[in-house]
Protein backbone atom coordinates (compact mmCIF):
# COMPACT_ATOMS: atom_id res chain seq x y z
CA UNK A 1 0.00 0.00 0.00
CA UNK A 2 1.43 3.31 -0.93
CA UNK A 3 1.59 6.67 0.55
CA UNK A 4 -0.11 9.65 -0.40
CA UNK A 5 -0.17 13.69 0.33
CA UNK A 6 -3.26 15.26 1.17
CA UNK A 7 -4.06 19.08 1.02
CA UNK A 8 -2.20 19.67 4.11
CA UNK A 9 1.39 19.74 1.93
CA UNK A 10 3.27 22.97 1.72
CA UNK A 11 5.54 21.96 -0.91
CA UNK A 12 8.79 22.64 1.15
CA UNK A 13 10.98 19.71 -0.57
CA UNK A 14 11.80 17.82 2.65
CA UNK A 15 10.21 14.93 1.89
CA UNK A 16 12.06 14.37 -1.85
CA UNK A 17 15.46 13.81 -0.89
CA UNK A 18 14.11 10.98 1.78
CA UNK A 19 12.31 8.92 -0.74
CA UNK A 20 15.05 5.74 -1.97
CA UNK A 21 13.20 5.12 -4.97
CA UNK A 22 12.15 8.75 -6.55
CA UNK A 23 8.48 8.53 -6.50
CA UNK A 24 7.67 11.62 -4.89
CA UNK A 25 6.78 14.52 -7.73
CA UNK A 26 6.88 18.07 -7.44
CA UNK A 27 4.07 20.61 -7.88
CA UNK A 28 1.69 22.93 -5.55
CA UNK A 29 0.60 19.57 -3.83
CA UNK A 30 3.32 17.13 -4.28
CA UNK A 31 2.33 13.57 -5.02
CA UNK A 32 3.67 9.71 -4.95
CA UNK A 33 3.68 7.57 -7.86
CA UNK A 34 1.59 4.41 -6.46
CA UNK A 35 3.69 2.10 -8.52
CA UNK A 36 6.69 3.21 -7.51
CA UNK A 37 6.45 3.75 -3.29
CA UNK A 38 7.59 1.02 -1.49
CA UNK A 39 5.53 1.78 2.27
CA UNK A 40 8.80 2.29 3.89
CA UNK A 41 7.22 5.97 5.23
CA UNK A 42 10.36 7.84 4.79
CA UNK A 43 9.01 10.57 3.73
CA UNK A 44 6.18 10.27 6.15
CA UNK A 45 8.56 11.17 8.82
CA UNK A 46 10.35 13.80 7.69
CA UNK A 47 7.23 16.17 6.80
CA UNK A 48 6.50 19.04 8.84
CA UNK A 49 3.11 19.55 7.96
CA UNK A 50 2.03 15.70 8.47
CA UNK A 51 0.53 15.78 5.20
CA UNK A 52 1.95 12.13 4.43
CA UNK A 53 0.09 9.38 5.51
CA UNK A 54 -0.78 5.61 4.36
CA UNK A 55 -3.16 5.22 1.68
Amino acid sequence: MAYVITEDCIACGTCISECPVEAISEGDIYQIDADLCTDCGSCADVCPSEAIHPA
